[in-house]
Formats: structure tokens, sequence, C-alpha cells
């Protein structure tokens, strides 16, 4: 295969599983359709609101499941017949679960903000370099209990846990392309929490639970 169309692959590939609508269809399963309910946002968190725990759960899972799968899918090689590296084709897979997440064509290009999708293809695409990152979400989510700070805040720290990890081990073969699409992801993670951020600085920000 030609390395650009293995490329392709990939990222139709993770597009692919990343539209997939999780929550919109536990919610139309439910008579409950999220793009209309609370935020609109079809993510964990309206789901967690509109919906209650156990679903938002089984939402999050999904999503998270969404980003890993097509990037193992990459780094085992089954999308590479020849030319690209590994690496390459999971940075490809990555980058189409995130947009397929937020943009789903199969309910009119909506979608989530990308945080739990993206999460789960750095998780398998450089776990020691991630897991810092997810820790931050982790500990923030806790001690605010709003969802938007812990986002924002981990998007922003993953490509800084994934430089302090390339630096830390300069035997390994660095992975700068790694630290690009995380900077890029990042950046479109904080452009999706755009309203968040307006209702963060105005004091208006709810908690995700009481």
């Amino acid at each position: 295969m030609n390395p650009w169309l293995a490329v392709l692959v990939a990222l139709f590939v993770g597009y692919l599983f990343g539209s997939f609508p999780t929550s919109y269809l536990l919610g139309r399963r439910k008579g409950v359709d999220l793009r209309v309910e609370g935020s609109g946002n079809l993510g964990a968190t309206n789901a967690f609101r509109v919906l209650g725990p156990v679903t938002a759960s089984l939402v999050l899972l999904v999503d998270l499941f969404k980003g890993a799968f097509p990037v193992w899918l990459a780094l085992s090689d089954r999308l590479a017949a020849a030319g690209p590296t590994a690496d390459a084709l999971a940075l490809a897979a990555a980058m189409g679960a995130v947009l397929g997440h937020a943009f789903s064509p199969w309910v009119g290009f909506r979608g989530g903000k990308g945080v739990a999708t993206a999460a789960g293809a750095f998780l398998t695409l450089a776990p020691w370099g991630a897991l810092p990152a997810f820790g931050i979400w982790i500990i923030l989510l806790l001690s605010t209990r709003i969802m938007s700070i812990a986002s924002i805040a981990a998007a922003a720290a993953l490509p800084v846990t994934l430089l302090v990890h390339t630096l830390s081990h300069p035997s390994a073969q660095p992975r700068w392309a790694t630290l690009i699409a995380s900077v890029v992801l990042g950046a479109l993670i904080l452009l999706r929490h755009r309203e968040n951020l307006r209702r963060l600085r105005r004091g208006e920000e709810k908690p995700l639970w009481s």
C-alpha cells in the first residue's frame, strides 16, 4: 500500500470509530435527544447531567474505547502493508478518532469535546507520557467537581507530560510527532471548551455534582 494511502486509511478508520454517537444513541433509548437537552453537547458530562451517572459512565467507557481501539489497530501494524511506521498510522488514527467524535456525520457533524476519546488514544499510543495528564484530570475533577477545569488542565498538561517523558528517556527514540499531535489535539479541545472558559471567567460554571 502507498504510504500516504495507508495514513489516509488510518485517519478514516479512526474517524469512523470516533464518529460513533455514543451518548446520542443511549439518550434516544431513553427518549431523550441530548442535542437539545442540557448543554446540547454529546459527551459524558451532558449525559451525566441529563441521563445520570450510570449512563454517563457507559458513555465515558465507550468514548475512551473509540480513541484506544483504532490506535491499537494501527500500532499492531494491521494497516501497514508498506511504508509508514506504526507510530505515524497511530497518530493518524488518533487524530481521526477525535475529529470523528467532535464532528460526527451521524448527528449533523456535532459531537462531544473530544477529551475522553483523546485520552483513550494517547493512553494507548504513549501510556507512560499520558498517565500523568490523566492523573491531573482525575485529581482536579475530584477536587473542583468541575469537568471543564479538569479537562482543560489535562489537555494543556498532556504535551508537557509527554515532553518530560521523552526528555527523561534519552535512550528511547524521540516521538516528536506524538508531541506535536498532542499540541494540535489539545488546541482543538481548548477550542471546543470556549464557552466553558467564558463561564469560568464569569464564575458561572456549574460543578458536576453537589
